[in-house]
């Protein structure tokens, strides 16, 4: 009887072992996982925002704003349309490249050019972030309102301000993560554990808000 208690608590000792040693569920840091977990539930509220919007613009029956006459702007005497937009668009995703220099320069673990290129992905991200209030005080100054606009359907200020403000936020609170993470870099706070996971964790939060504004100015300034 003893024998088979000891065989039983054996077994049982090596299970646990066994389940003890299992720390890591899948192959990938945990913070990446939680990221991705978080960009998805991400995805979800901009599709449902997108898809609302298709929905808005597709059943209202009053005339719905040309883009081109909406976000025009004044340049030279001339109403240029979209070029605020096209600038925005292209500092967004020249961020993207910066980070992406960044992310390839932590394989290296080259501190000093990491820390500059966040700096400098966290000024594109500013600059824009600053263009689009530019674009806020332009269109509001101009009678757009949540409520109602002057160019058509009164729709279109809820679900502008709604979607490109929720965007805003998302590039406004990307800079102080690249900014907080840049300075943590050069201050050498991974060096003990020689693990730079976390720029590219960042990375991915930057590439998803990148990768939104494009769906963002396809729907709202192209269609």
């Amino acid at each position: 009887m003893s024998g088979e208690s000891l065989s039983v608590s054996g077994q049982t000792n090596t299970v646990v072992a066994d389940w003890a040693a299992d720390k890591q569920a899948f192959h990938v840091p945990w913070g990446k996982l939680m990221m991705w977990i978080f960009l998805i539930s991400d995805t979800f509220i901009f599709s449902c925002f997108l898809v609302g919007y298709m929905n808005v613009r597709r059943t209202t029956t009053d005339p719905w704003p040309y883009p081109s006459e909406v976000f025009a702007l004044e340049l030279f005497g001339q109403n240029i349309p979209l070029i605020l937009i096209a600038i925005m668009t292209f500092i967004l995703i020249t961020s993207s490249g910066t980070m992406a220099l960044a992310v390839r320069y932590a394989h290296f673990r080259d501190k000093q050019k990491i820390f500059w290129l966040m700096v400098v992905t966290a000024a594109f991200g500013a600059s824009f972030v600053g263009m689009q209030a530019f674009e806020w005080t332009k269109l509001i100054g101009e009678g757009v309102r949540p409520w109602g606009n002057p160019f058509g359907a009164p729709q279109f200020g809820s679900i502008f301000f709604m979607v490109t403000g929720f965007h805003g936020l998302h590039v406004s609170c990307g800079v102080i993560y690249l900014l907080a993470i840049a300075f943590k870099v050069k201050k050498g706070d991974y060096d003990k554990k020689n693990d730079y996971s976390i720029v590219e964790i960042t990375g991915l939060y930057w590439h998803f808000v990148d990768l939104v504004w494009v769906f963002i100015f396809a729907f709202f300034y192209l269609w």
